[in-house]
């Protein structure tokens, strides 16, 4: 699938190479350090596309954005891999209640998301993937973990026994019955009759009357959910890969059960080493979601007239990881920031671009605390004027790291 136009992202080698970087492991609970060993590997889950792109949307994925940009100023290469969930319940419902084709609507929104992805500046993935053109990786991985005895078959679909993975529940660390409820919640058929247990998931769906459907050594269906995720970072980032993100909201069931299935299917190999997730994005009081309809358009404030570096820095003034709620005065604050900071770039000097220089970098590496990034570089620009020897190097610091062009 293609993706977007990606920025370039300016050289800061004369300065030397940006810290490590840390993050919230969101399995173990605690700040960790990222040691990738050669390329840096990162999967971000990627868009349904029936309603794209929103203000939690776009929070989650500058999140992962800022994480690449890091990890490229800390002197690694980075391989990056996103998917897209062109065909799911979701989207056939949307298209369904609107009279649209399903495949167009999925082509639009999907549009509509590289449109704005590449006017917030967010680096391209090395691969970005839909589900569909995908389908022959879920079916080989489904037959790996049917060989190996842990999938079943009730009525023509497959399921897969999550238990099977030793080390199912310790990305949520969720007990059982917080399990059962959230799976319900979210997608799972917890009370279908004929499972093993009530958490195993579906891998492979018979074809439906009215849905779309492939031919495969699996039979006629598509792929369930989780095993689109799984098949496609063992292809194209391999077992143990670095980091695995998405919004908050992912961590189980899809986090969990897509790493289940990849390490059932690997003898028992670490799906990612770190779960990195970002936090949910309300407005009027309730998170911003599709279903309930409550939802702030990138597109539309563009649309209106907004500058996208204004929305980037809207999103950055909170950390990736807090909940936090859209308001018109978050854009209002960030137009004021932003042309603070393009009056002051002029007037930087060399000992200033410098020293503004390593305070970002060790708010960054420090579980990417953006807040504190832009906090750093209001003080300079509230600050006294340079002789204007540094604006370009400020430029080249706040476009690398923080995505933001003046």
């Amino acid at each position: 699938m293609r993706a977007w136009q990606s920025p370039e992202v300016p050289s800061l080698e004369e300065f030397g190479s940006g810290p490590a970087v840390s993050i919230f492991d969101t399995a173990s609970g605690h700040v960790r350090p990222t040691a990738p060993d050669g390329a840096a590997r990162l999967y971000v889950c990627g868009i349904t596309p029936y309603d794209a792109t929103h203000m939690g949307h776009a929070a989650t994925y500058v999140a992962f954005d800022l994480l690449n940009r890091a990890w490229r100023d800390a002197g690694h290469d980075v391989c990056y891999v996103q998917n897209v969930t062109d065909v799911d319940d979701p989207l056939l419902e949307r298209a369904t209640a609107t009279g649209a084709d399903w495949q167009e609507l999925a082509e639009e929104q999907t549009e509509l998301f590289r449109s704005d992805m590449e006017a917030l500046r967010s680096l391209t993935p090395d691969a970005y993937i839909g589900a569909v053109e995908s389908i022959p990786l879920a079916v080989e991985l489904v037959q790996r973990l049917r060989e190996k005895g842990y999938v079943y078959d009730v009525d023509g679909d497959l399921y897969f026994s999550v238990h099977a993975d030793p080390r199912f529940g310790e990305v949520s660390g969720l007990d059982e019955a917080q399990m059962l409820a959230i799976f319900a919640e979210r997608g799972g058929d917890p009370d279908r009759p004929g499972k093993k247990h009530p958490l195993d998931c579906l891998l492979w769906q018979a074809e439906r009357p009215g849905e779309p459907a492939w031919d495969s050594a699996l039979g006629r269906g598509r792929p369930g959910w989780h095993i689109e995720c799984s098949s496609i970072a063992l292809e194209y980032l391999g077992a143990s890969f670095d980091v695995q993100g998405g919004g908050s909201d992912l961590v189980f069931p899809h986090h969990e059960m897509s790493a289940s299935e990849a390490q059932a299917a690997t003898d028992g190999s670490p799906f990612a080493r770190t779960y990195m997730h970002a936090g949910m994005v309300a407005y009027e009081g309730e998170k911003m979601s599709k279903s309930r309809g409550n939802l702030v358009f990138v597109s539309r404030l563009r649309h209106e007239g907004a500058d996208p570096m204004a929305i980037r820095l809207a999103l950055l003034a909170h950390h990736y990881r807090s909940d936090w709620e859209w308001t018109d005065e978050d854009l209002a604050r960030a137009e004021h920031r932003l042309s603070a900071w393009r009056d002051a770039a002029a007037s930087a000097s060399s000992a200033q671009a410098a020293a503004l220089l390593s305070d970002v970098r060790q708010r960054l590496a420090e579980d990417l605390d953006a807040p504190g990034a832009l906090d750093a570089v209001d003080a300079w620009a509230a600050g006294e004027r340079g002789d204007g020897a540094g604006a370009e190097a400020v430029r080249r610091l706040l476009d690398a790291r923080l995505g933001v062009a003046l």
